[in-house]
């Protein structure tokens, strides 16, 4: 994944908006926290809420999103989705995400991407990974203690 460092970075307040960001989210595993996220977002784009939850899970099959950390970010492309679209959330308990390091997860950025291949798609899920890779970003988003501080966190 060298091509993050390489990218010119993309403003992330573009694709998160405070409303879609959540503090101690109660999740018992992984498919049951995909699923009420991709409802919500589902929700928030008025499209399906199956052809969401079925293309995140569907890249989730290719390998876990759990990228280390205690951090993880489910993506997918998204038919009839015209601009990238998160969701940041915090939950109250680690769960368990399958990650590369075998550690529980506790933040959970959900990016949804439109169907067609684009730079600024790519510009946009490598922004958000490299902000989930500094320390002092994580450090600042599990110390946060409001959706408001999560999202200061996260866009700045």
């Amino acid at each position: 994944m060298s091509w993050f460092a390489t990218e010119a970075p993309m403003d992330i307040k573009e694709s998160l908006a405070l409303s879609d960001t959540l503090i101690d989210v109660r999740a018992s595993d992984k498919t049951r926290l995909l699923q009420e996220l991709t409802r919500r977002a589902a929700t928030i784009l008025d499209l399906p809420a199956e052809r969401i939850s079925t293309e995140i899970l569907k890249r989730e099959e290719l390998g876990s999103t759990g990228t280390g950390g205690g951090v993880a970010l489910p993506h997918a492309r998204i038919q009839g989705l015209n601009r990238s679209f998160g969701i940041l959330a915090r939950l109250n308990k680690p769960i368990d995400f399958e990650a590369i390091d075998g550690r529980r997860v506790d933040l959970v950025f959900l990016l949804l991407l439109p169907a067609n291949p684009a730079e600024d798609q790519l510009k946009a899920l490598a922004s958000v990974a490299r902000k989930l890779r500094d320390a002092a970003c994580l450090c600042d988003l599990r110390s946060a203690s409001s959706s408001a501080g999560l999202y200061h966190a996260m866009t700045t």
